[in-house]
């Protein structure tokens, strides 16, 4: 087909767009050893294919365990559910040291970056040849795809959301990972020895919560804006509406 000229033409999503108006901060993971959870979060966004168009979603992880620790689906790539999907993470968990992202627009915008300043986080950007640095993330979104995603083709909002959602739970409590010591993501964060200075307490970090239904659909109206209570969501049945669902994980 290559040598055809063959190609399927169809949108493709792009993810990673960068604002050259957006202030870019230094990449500080260069030659550091990360040895513990809470020292390095990262975020990454990737597209969900559903019958009709497609989702964003977006997740927060620690780096050390491979935890996933909020995400959330939008079908709009602006920066604002990243930024739901962070201020869940610090509201559940102590601030880690250091926030490692590429140079999309979504992770330099001012909305972004102001909540981990406000945190005292480090803030961390790949620059040229760091596609690397993004591996864990890039492996879970594989895994998420070829198990999940793919297999389903989902109809509706609803439907995305339950399916991710059960299987992050599955990535997060009962999948044990080789590099883990055959540990999950949960039980190596859980065992963390969390530094006394973090605002959060230690005894609040041996169990997840459990999974908090942050879903809220929100469609732009003349007057502003009309939130949907999310028991209507199974109603949706097209990405047409702008919405935002996610939840953190048990």
């Amino acid at each position: 087909m290559r040598l055809m000229g063959l190609a399927a033409i169809y949108q493709k999503p792009n993810t990673s767009r960068p604002n050259p108006k957006n202030k870019v901060y230094p990449y500080l993971l260069r030659g550091l050893a990360i040895e513990r959870p809470g020292q390095v979060w990262a975020a990454d966004i990737t597209y969900i294919p559903m019958a009709r168009g497609f989702l964003y979603l977006v997740v927060i992880m620690d780096w050390f365990s491979r935890a996933v620790l909020a995400w959330r689906l939008s079908n709009t790539i602006t920066a604002d559910f990243c930024v739901d999907a962070l201020e869940e993470a610090l509201a559940d968990w102590p601030a880690p040291d250091i926030f490692n992202t590429d140079q999309g627009s979504q992770f330099t915008s001012q909305a972004f970056t102001q909540v981990l300043e406000d945190h005292g986080v480090r803030i961390s950007m790949d620059g040229k040849g760091r596609f690397m640095d993004n591996i864990f993330v890039e492996r879970l979104w594989r895994s998420l795809k070829y198990e999940e995603v793919y297999l389903k083709a989902y109809d509706s909002v609803a439907e995305a959301r339950a399916g991710i959602g059960a299987w992050l739970a599955f990535y997060n409590t009962e999948r044990p990972h080789q590099a883990l010591g055959y540990k999950t993501p949960r039980e190596v964060f859980d065992g963390a020895t969390w530094p006394v200075d973090k605002w959060k307490a230690a005894a609040r970090l041996p169990t997840f919560p459990q999974a908090q239904q942050h879903q809220q659909i929100e469609t732009d109206s003349k007057e502003g804006k009309t939130v949907i209570p999310s028991s209507q969501m199974p109603h949706l049945q097209s990405v047409e509406d702008r919405i935002q669902v996610g939840g953190s994980l048990p």
